[in-house]
């Protein structure tokens, strides 16, 4: 997936299908199946997009990765095994380092006691 492309069309395609409603759902439906490796950095995402100092370029990027995430058909379907989870693994990941510095070690910690919350640890 390539960085232009995804940061262009992600926004108008995927991100419809964002709403925090439906991202909650969603961590709570694929958590145990997708494991920590997906559900963290959709995390991190999330912190971020509620954030006030992020530009809205970045806030792009965010919904369409996990509107992508949330979308009830994606490139690979969820339930393939082992393969399943890869495509949203790289959209998430290519969204992360697009918005890197907007990642800060509070948003870091948050998500990852939401994780240990979700993930009884």
């Amino acid at each position: 997936m390539d960085e232009k492309k995804f940061s262009i069309e992600n926004a108008d395609k995927f991100g419809k299908y964002y709403s925090d409603d439906n991202f909650w759902a969603k961590v709570k439906k694929i958590a145990s199946k997708a494991g920590r490796q997906i559900i963290q950095p959709a995390l991190e995402l999330y912190y971020v997009l509620l954030s006030q100092d992020v530009p809205i370029k970045s806030k792009g990027i965010i919904i369409g990765a996990l509107g992508y995430l949330i979308l009830p058909t994606d490139l690979i379907p969820d339930f393939i095994p082992i393969l399943g989870f890869g495509d949203d693994a790289t959209a998430l990941a290519l969204a992360l380092k697009m918005v890197s510095d907007n990642v800060t070690p509070e948003i870091k910690a948050k998500a990852e006691a939401k994780a240990n919350e979700i993930f009884g640890c």
